[in-house]
């Protein structure tokens, strides 16, 4: 098997969509003869900053000298760059090989490629290897060790449809992760941090809460410097520069953050911009532009191709509250040339828009992989907000059981 034909498969069972319960993965994982029992997790849970948190504490770790795995989404160039060690991704026959070997079972697409990624950091004999929950925690097909080094980020309201509609049923189901005689280093959440003192008072768990620093990534980078020091290493943890995290493509800020929180880290760093706005309609929109809008001097309302997305109208109409100039734009692409010719400065909302719009200008290689997999979870999850909307339109009936998994945070 090809690299091509093994992403292509494994892409197809998106289509098993988002399944509750942690039986499929166990029951792979028994086949892989359980590698998550043969290597040492440093997990991390969280609304924001679980990526930036994960490769700040693996870069440090590779820096000291350590053989490390780490286990990060969404991707955004490549499918394989979800799973690394010491920074390289597993390579393409590699991965094919794998697909092969665990393809026929009963798996989600992200069950199997978290399954992968054990069986992977085991045979590859990693001295630590550092997992992001996909969403949640206590459900999540990466909760399947026996014990950890759990880290628990910044915890707001987001995926409600799954997680809770209150932040404490929210920080509950995070707080899944923490295992028993362990250590969990919290984020400060001051809002809901009772939910983790009882978890690990009940479990004989160090909790290590780290001080607010005022400031978003500094707390960030805080939690995995706190793993470190927990290790024991003399080393300092850094910003990881990740891409559509508050960073520049030229001269273009980019932010996929998409809720509130998300919004009150971006605000101070932004002044006076001409923006480029797209957002997904289960989000709170007004929540989020209530703290952007107003420090942009331009909006272009802007929609993505996913049938969550909030339309270019309905979105203006939500920025015209904040913001006295708002066009609307229904296309993305053309929202990007239009504020391009009026000192573009921000594009921030949603990480599809950085997917869509600026991917395929950095390797156009990759970038029919990119359409291909927009094809599949557009699909499914338009199925799944359809569905949850009552109103199911012309979805074939033969495919009415199916919805959407890639649901990662």
């Amino acid at each position: 098997m090809n690299y091509d034909n093994a992403l292509n498969l494994i892409l197809q069972k998106q289509s098993l969509g988002i399944k509750p319960g942690l039986t499929r993965i166990y029951e792979l994982l028994n086949k892989m003869d359980n590698p998550q029992d043969k290597i040492n997790i440093i997990h991390i849970a969280g609304t924001n900053g679980k990526g930036t948190t994960a490769a700040a504490l693996s870069n440090a770790l590779i820096k000291s000298g350590k053989k490390v795995g780490l286990f990060t989404s969404p991707w955004t160039e490549d499918y394989r760059e979800q799973i690394k060690i010491n920074g390289n991704m597993i390579t393409e026959e590699e991965f094919a090989f794998y697909v092969e070997k665990y393809i026929n079972c009963d798996a989600t697409e992200f069950e199997l490629v978290t399954a992968i990624m054990y069986k992977y950091f085991a045979d590859e004999n990693v001295d630590f290897a550092v997992v992001e929950c996909g969403m949640g925690g206590k459900g999540d097909a990466t909760n399947v060790e026996k014990k950890n080094i759990s880290i628990i980020t910044s915890v707001a309201i987001d995926h409600t449809a799954f997680l809770g509609n209150t932040l404490d049923e929210i920080a509950a189901e995070k707080s899944g992760i923490i295992k028993p005689d362990s250590v969990c280093i919290l984020y400060p959440n001051p809002k809901c941090e009772h939910i983790f003192e009882k978890v690990c008072s009940d479990n004989n768990t160090e909790l290590i809460k780290i001080n607010d620093f005022g400031d978003v990534l500094k707390n960030d980078i805080a939690c995995a410097q706190a793993a470190l020091n927990e290790i024991g290493l003399d080393i300092e943890a850094k910003n990881p520069n990740l891409p559509a995290r508050q960073s520049k493509v030229g001269n273009i800020l980019v932010d996929g953050g998409h809720n509130e929180d998300a919004a009150r880290a971006l605000a101070p760093k932004i002044n006076n911009e001409v923006a480029v706005v797209a957002m997904m309609r289960d989000k709170n929109v007004d929540a989020y532009l209530s703290l952007i809008a107003p420090k942009c001097k331009a909006i272009y309302a802007t929609q993505v191709d996913n049938v969550r997305s909030m339309s270019a109208s309905e979105l203006a109409l939500v920025a015209k509250k904040y913001c006295d100039n708002v066009f609307t734009v229904d296309n993305a692409e053309k929202a990007i040339m239009l504020a391009k010719q009026n000192n573009l400065s921000l594009v921030c909302g949603s990480f599809y828009l950085y997917l869509q719009y600026f991917i395929q200008k950095i390797d156009s290689s990759r970038f029919f992989w990119i359409q291909k997999y927009f094809l599949w979870s557009t699909f499914y999850s338009n199925y799944t907000f359809i569905h949850k909307n009552n109103s199911v339109g012309n979805i074939p009936s033969k495919v009415h059981f199916m919805c959407h998994d890639h649901h990662r945070d």
